[in-house]
């Protein structure tokens, strides 16, 4: 019973997708729609077709366009090994798009040493002025993270982007 409603349903919504109509007034001065063609002593018609809706979903969703707004994320990491790279896979694994610097680099060591207070400890997290996170904890970084509005998963198909650092 549900099935042949359901079938039933995808044949009215496939007739109203592709459907035109006829807008016409009456003798009477009442304004008509109807599929099919108005009596021929109708002099102002109008033949319309239905359009479709269409809501763009290529982009990313709006809160993470929020959260990445509000919250931008910033990874400082050198060639510190497994942990940084361990850092960057669990930012991709979530989909957080996030620029990538090395402190290491002349123009990014005194923001680098403002941040840490001075040490060098890599990997480091920057959660725009919410939270900055040195070394890797995967639980510290889910948290902080999540309080940005930032999804806890990528997106199916999503690819993350990260800005990777200046030459």
């Amino acid at each position: 019973m549900k099935s042949s409603m359901i079938v039933a349903l995808l044949g009215i919504a496939a007739t109203a997708h592709a459907a035109q109509f006829y807008e016409w007034v009456d003798e009477k001065g009442v304004k008509q729609y109807t599929q099919q063609p108005p009596p021929a002593n109708v002099k102002q018609v109008q033949q319309r077709r239905l359009g479709t809706n269409v809501i763009e979903t290529s982009g990313p969703a709006y809160s993470l366009q929020q959260a990445v707004k509000n919250f931008p994320v910033t990874l400082y990491v050198t060639d510190c090994g497994e942990v940084c790279k361990t850092a960057r896979a669990h930012l991709a694994k979530r989909g957080i798009p996030f620029s990538e610097k090395n402190p290491q680099k002349p123009e990014e060591m005194e923001t680098f040493k403002k941040l840490t207070g001075g040490g060098m400890e890599v990997p480091l997290l920057v959660v725009g002025q919410l939270k900055t996170l040195k070394g890797y904890l995967a639980s510290d970084w889910d948290a902080a993270l999540d309080a940005a509005g930032y999804p806890s998963t990528a997106v199916p198909g999503a690819k993350p982007t990260a800005t990777p650092p200046a030459k």
